[in-house]
């Protein structure tokens, strides 16, 4: 289930309470009712490889549910699995379900996913709150720091170097 919503950005009621009528293997698409989503609209979900082959691993184990525990839907995730899950994932303890779909997030925005793209894979309903979930690190801005020629290099003097510096 972890590495499903890493792939997909759900809430954890979307990715635990998910069943087979709401996914489409053949149209690589999975969808959450407007009854079942937040801003109580429906939400279209397209289906990564790496989601689709999560999905066809969970064929077969129960009829309705995709992610079923003891044929049912999970209805906690804060457990003691968890925090087992989380320490042997090399995670620092306090790590949420929720912070699962922050670093999905985060994850495309990084990879480039423009915003407005990033808010209807994820169901928001503003720009606003998609940034909140966006959470950028600044290595993604690494490749367009010398996009710009800047003051000094090897073949320009130095602009702020005074007369005076020259000459001693």
């Amino acid at each position: 289930m972890m590495c499903f919503d890493l792939e997909v950005g759900l809430r954890r009621n979307n990715v635990t309470h998910m069943d087979w009528n709401q996914v489409d293997l053949e149209r690589r698409m999975a969808w959450v009712y407007p009854d079942q989503a937040k801003a109580g609209k429906a939400i279209g979900v397209p289906l990564s490889d790496e989601a689709i082959n999560i999905l066809k691993g969970q064929i077969g184990k129960h009829p309705v549910w995709v992610f079923p525990y003891k044929g049912k839907p999970v209805k906690q995730t804060s457990t003691k699995a968890w925090r087992k899950a989380v320490a042997a994932a090399g995670i620092a303890p306090g790590f949420r379900w929720h912070d699962l779909r922050h670093t999905w997030a985060s994850w495309h925005a990084q990879d480039g996913t423009p915003l407005n793209v990033l808010q209807e894979l994820g169901g928001w309903a503003t720009a606003e709150m998609v940034q909140r979930y966006a959470h950028l690190s600044t290595e993604h801005l690494a490749q367009w720091v010398n996009r710009r020629v800047g003051l000094r290099s090897a073949e320009t003097p130095d602009v702020f170097t005074t007369e005076k510096e020259k000459a001693t």
